[in-house]
Formats: C-alpha cells, sequence, structure tokens
C-alpha cells in the first residue's frame, strides 16, 4: 500500500503532475506467480480487459485472481496525468493515478457484470478520496472501460447499486467510469505484483459495506 504524504485532497490539474518519463523505470516480472499467465499483452483470442480502482490494490488483486475466469491480474496505476509514474510520485497525490487492477478474463467463464458485482461488493464506493483507513486521490474508486457494452454495463451496475445502498443508508457513490482509451494503465513495480501471495497475513484494505449488488442489470452486445 502507498501512503500519502498529507496534501489537500483534490485532484491535480495536468500542470501541477510530475513530468514523469517516456518508458517504465522499472521491471514489471512476465508471468503471474499465482495463475502463471502472462502479465503483458497480447492476450489470447477471445479474453477480454477491463480495469477496476478500489482502494489498496493488494487486496483487490487477490480479489479478482481468485475469481473462477479470471486469466490473469496485474497492479498499477490508472486515471492520471504522469507517464510511467513511479511509487514517490504517487505518494504526493500529484499524479492523479488511482491504484487500480487490470483483470484479463474470459467471458465465457465470467462475465463482466458478474466482475462488477464483485467490485462494488468489495468496497465503499461513495467515500471519496478515501477507503476505509486510506486517504488520498490514489484510493478513489474508479471502473476504466474497454468498449460501450461495458460502459452501458458499469452504468447500469452503479445506478442499481445506488439504490441498494440508498435504501440501507449510504450516500452517493463517487466512483467515476471513464475510457480506458483515454488512461493508460501503467503496471506497478514487481514489489506490488500479487503482492498477497508472497505475503498472505500482509495488509489487505478491503472493506465492504455489507449490501448486495442487485443481480438484475446485463451487458449490452457491442
Amino acid at each position: 500500500m502507498l501512503f500519502a504524504r498529507g496534501r489537500d485532497l483534490r485532484l491535480p490539474t495536468p500542470e501541477e503532475a510530475p513530468p514523469g518519463r517516456s518508458a517504465p523505470a522499472y521491471e514489471v516480472p512476465e508471468r503471474h506467480a499465482v495463475l502463471g499467465t502472462p502479465l503483458r499483452g497480447p492476450w489470447p483470442t477471445g479474453l477480454e480487459v477491463a480495469e477496476f480502482a478500489l482502494g489498496c490494490f493488494w487486496g483487490a488483486e487477490r480479489r479478482f485472481w481468485q475469481t473462477p475466469g479470471v486469466w490473469t491480474t496485474v497492479t498499477g496505476f490508472q486515471g492520471g496525468f504522469t507517464p510511467h509514474p513511479v511509487d514517490d510520485e504517487i505518494r504526493t497525490g500529484l499524479t492523479g493515478h488511482a491504484e487500480t487492477v487490470r483483470v484479463v478474463f474470459d467471458p465465457a467463464k465470467v462475465s463482466y457484470p458478474d466482475l462488477l458485482r464483485l467490485f462494488w461488493e468489495s468496497h465503499d464506493p461513495t467515500q471519496g478520496f478515501r477507503q476505509g483507513n486510506d486517504v488520498g486521490t490514489y484510493v478513489r474508486s474508479l471502473l476504466f472501460t474497454h468498449s460501450t457494452s461495458q460502459a452501458a454495463a458499469a452504468e447500469a451496475s452503479r445506478d442499481a447499486y445506488q439504490e441498494a445502498l440508498s435504501a440501507a443508508g449510504y450516500g452517493r457513490i463517487t466512483t467515476e467510469i471513464l475510457p480506458a482509451e483515454a488512461h493508460p494503465f501503467y503496471p506497478a513495480r514487481a514489489y506490488h505484483q500479487q503482492y498477497l501471495d508472497r505475503n498472505p497475513a500482509g495488509y489487505c484494505g478491503l472493506g465492504g459495506t455489507g449490501v448486495s449488488c442487485p443481480t438484475g442489470f446485463a451487458q449490452a452486445e457491442g
């Protein structure tokens, strides 16, 4: 988990963001430590990609890799301005990125709506720039979609979960739904990949609301 160095809880402007670099500053492992699958594309035909930000990515990644039908997972940073950021830059809150998990999955074995349900139920999406004890813009809730059908399903699931949360006394969902093509994903360094496999008793940080996500939404074709 990356811990904040106190600053106002607001998203930075592009002008405030560190300039970053033109290439990664570190190597990323070739294969997933648990699943044995590649951490970099291109992906096998028929698989789909989606990204989820729901707080500390250590626990979030484990939740997804344990899901049947998920082919590989990668921790990284997404949604900000700094290209190829490093940990020290992320900690400042000035890059604009959130800790994110890339999920590559087989839609014949697990649907995108199923992954959305896991996403919503694994954190509290009403907390803004925090998640439990973790505070900072980089632990905010985000969905990055790779198609119009994913975007439609994400929006439908958000609306359905908002109704359930409101009925349970929770406030408004603060989760942003953004097109992945406009927000590059930058893999985290090796230390963060499958962290809880190496450290099973390590920090997780996940904490849902206890409110179940409705199952009445679906992914449209296209």
